[in-house]
């Protein structure tokens, strides 16, 4: 629900998802709205088959790390993309079976490993979007679903209709359309969580008076995981 950083929020009864053994209410807020996200991005938007390969931008975020847990339980190799050696370590940690800094030459660095090009790129950053098009194979699709870098920078989109590559997006609240749809949904994010498929990164905890602390925790890039507010 929107606006819920307040210690009472009015939810519409069919937006509200039961909760199974094993899911505390910590777990669910960590992980609802970025695991939501990494499902309908790996079942919707590229439907992740095994033997691809993925790349994931922002791997030690919260989305980008349970990416890489979806793809690798969907059987995808998963190449991940950091802004810190501190990320790197944690994005391998995750399960990521190559990780490269944003300072590095990339580029090179993945078409090194895939000389074809990787099958899907996750793209969260808008301003690497003609490298992230570089790296994705004839063929190959690039997921937008988030501008971290402020803006779109495409390149030139003849050379996308030449090589046939295809960039698609979504928005989550485009595939929660029902109640069942959203409790299906969850209920398979749910069931690999319990069965241990999936970790869900720790949370980073704050006051819910501290509100101003969090979003600038958030806006400084120190992130790993998911950011709560507890009143």
């Amino acid at each position: 629900m929107p606006f819920a950083n307040a210690e009472l929020v009015a939810v519409p009864w069919e937006h509200a998802i039961p909760l199974p053994d094993g899911i505390s209410f910590e777990t669910a807020a960590s992980v609802m709205l970025q695991g939501l996200t990494a499902h309908f991005l790996t079942a919707d938007s590229h439907n992740i088959r095994p033997g691809e390969t993925a790349l994931v931008h922002a791997a030690a975020g919260g989305v980008g790390q349970l990416l890489i847990q979806i793809c690798k339980l969907l059987g995808a190799k998963v190449i991940g993309l950091a802004s810190s050696d501190g990320k790197k370590e944690i994005a391998l940690a995750t399960g990521a079976d190559a990780v490269f800094l944003y300072n590095e030459d990339w580029k090179t660095k993945v078409l090194d490993l895939c000389p074809q090009g990787v099958d899907v790129v996750y793209e969260s950053i808008g301003t690497t979007m003609e490298t992230s098009l570089a790296v994705t194979k004839i063929r190959g699709q690039v997921v937008l679903f988030g501008l971290a870098g402020g803006k779109l920078e495409l390149g030139n989109p003849l050379w996308i209709i030449a090589n046939s590559k295809t960039i698609t997006g979504g928005d989550l609240w485009d595939y929660l359309t029902s109640r069942e749809e959203r409790i299906k949904r969850a209920e398979q994010l749910f069931a690999w969580i319990v069965a241990g498929k999936i970790n869900v990164p720790l949370p980073t905890v704050f006051p819910l008076a501290e509100g101003k602390k969090a979003h600038d925790f958030m806006e400084m890039r120190k992130s790993t995981g998911k950011v709560l507010l507890v009143p």
